[in-house]
């Protein structure tokens, strides 16, 4: 029987890469809500009210596949996470008494501005594997609309004004269900659908589709919005499947999970696979922060050094609307003016991949004399092209699904959806044309290309800046 779970342990590891998806992007340098970028806000894992999301190219759930072997009556931890957005007013106190609401408020410290604040929410819950079969387990939730009304005082300890903060209610819908899959190994695929059913449907009035009105409809609809919305998921006994790297067994059943609007990884402790982290931005499995980091900059993962340092050199006046913007801006900029030196210096950078080559024990040692031919000398080069296999890239052919591919043909670009970057996926289903084939020294060959309808094809060209793909990444065009 699913039932109400507190925090669960095992996602320990994983939270504290999870509190840097849900704050993804949250409030930007310089920190402002006067800042042009912190006026369109909400961009990652937004679930919008039905009514609103299909009209305008936003979502109103997310889907999460992913294949697991749980062991015996092995229990499922879930946890969803999202922003609930609050929208708050500012209002000053009139002499006469009664309050008036206003776009500024200024304090000694900070100058308050109207601002939505993203509230954190959770839906959690565990249930036996067992009762995921069938029909599955739907668990609807709500979150009530409230009003809060907080106090500001002045330094003469007088009321200066008040924050009044309005949370619109919204209702969800959280749907599991776990299938058991054919073959020698006891796996299934289990699919977790998050929805947003709040009732809530879009104002009229003005000029429909009218740049103004999507705006302010898109205003309405982010305070009845799951923000960020992400999933973790646990097994008390048995194991996940890897989504970006799965055993060759697993391979085919992997390619045929749906993923929408969210990406499954690996989660937890390093060499663990009981926990994943179903999340709306691209990343591997088990991601960790940096050590080196001081803390939260919500800057969609920018550089902690640039931006503390950045941070550190605003204004006075501009630190005191930040810090009137959001208390999670406040404690940026405290943050960036209480850094000491050494903790700069260690955002400076550090090296990792030499730790991870030498070990603990040191490098290996050589304990025979290599071959003349394998012995590097300076005054020759590493790789002579002379004595290389000759490559002409503008001649080069290679053969995809038995066919010959090379300049001039036409291709469709099918990116690897797990081995690639965000911008290659947006070309998925697009026309190429061929511009050269590439050998690189390890013996890796990539499809040089331009995007067909590319304005500036031409340009590319001229400047030999192309796109690159492999060729499992492309299909040969049958009028090529």
């Amino acid at each position: 029987m699913a039932t109400t779970a507190t925090a669960d342990p095992r996602f320990a590891a994983a939270r504290q890469v999870a509190d840097a998806v849900l704050l993804e992007g949250y409030v930007l340098y310089p920190y402002r809500a006067s800042a042009a970028k912190n006026r369109l806000r909400w961009q990652f894992g937004v679930l919008v009210p039905p009514s609103w999301g299909p009209a305008h190219g936003e979502h109103a759930c997310q889907r999460t596949e992913v294949l697991m072997e749980p062991k015996g009556d092995a229990t499922l931890a879930l946890e969803l996470r999202f922003l609930h957005a609050q929208r708050r007013t500012v209002q000053r106190a009139l002499d006469g008494g009664g309050f008036a609401e206003v776009d500024e408020l200024h304090l000694a410290d900070r100058v308050l501005v109207p601002w939505d604040e993203g509230t954190e929410e959770h839906v959690e819950l565990t249930v036996p594997v067992a009762e995921l079969t069938g029909d599955g387990v739907t668990v609807p939730f709500t979150r009530p609309a409230r009003d809060d009304i907080e106090t500001v005082v002045g330094d003469d300890g007088r009321t200066a004004g008040r924050l009044v903060r309005r949370t619109e209610e919204i209702e969800g819908v959280l749907r599991l269900r776990a299938v058991e899959l054919d073959g020698a190994y006891r796996v299934f695929r289990l699919t977790a659908v998050v929805e947003n059913t709040s009732p809530w449907t879009p104002g009229v009035g003005a000029a429909a589709g009218s740049d103004a009105v999507v705006a302010a409809d898109r205003e309405a609809a982010l305070p009845r919005s799951l923000v960020a919305a992400h999933l973790l998921l646990g097994l008390d006994s048995g194991s996940f499947l890897s989504m970006t790297d799965p055993p060759e067994w697993a391979r085919e059943a992997v390619a045929a999970c749906e993923n929408l609007h969210t990406w499954p990884v690996l989660a937890g402790e390093a060499g663990r696979a009981d926990v994943v982290l179903s999340s709306p931005i691209i990343l591997e499995d088990h991601p960790a922060i940096a050590p080196e980091s001081a803390g939260a900059m919500y800057d969609a993962t920018e550089i902690d050094e640039i931006l503390a340092l950045r941070t550190a050199a605003l204004t006075d006046q501009e630190k005191r609307e930040a810090r009137g913007t959001d208390a999670r801006a406040a404690a940026v900029i405290d943050l960036a003016d209480s850094l000491p030196p050494e903790v700069l210096e260690r955002l400076h950078g550090a090296v990792r991949s030499l730790r991870e080559v030498t070990g603990p024990d040191g490098p290996e040692q050589i304990t025979e004399i290599p071959d003349e031919e394998a012995v590097f000398r300076p005054d020759t080069p590493w790789w002579d092209p002379a004595g290389a296999d000759t490559a002409d890239p503008a001649r080069d052919r290679i053969t995809v699904d038995g066919a010959p591919v090379g300049p001039g043909s036409r291709v469709l670009l099918r990116p690897g959806p797990r081995r690639t970057d965000a911008q290659d996926l947006f070309l998925h289903g697009r026309s190429a044309l061929v511009e050269a084939v590439l050998h690189d020294v390890d013996g890796g060959v990539h499809l040089a290309v331009t995007v067909e309808d590319d304005p500036g094809a031409d340009i590319r060209r001229e400047q030999g800046r192309f796109l690159y793909f492999q060729p499992d990444e492309v299909t040969l065009l049958e009028d090529a």
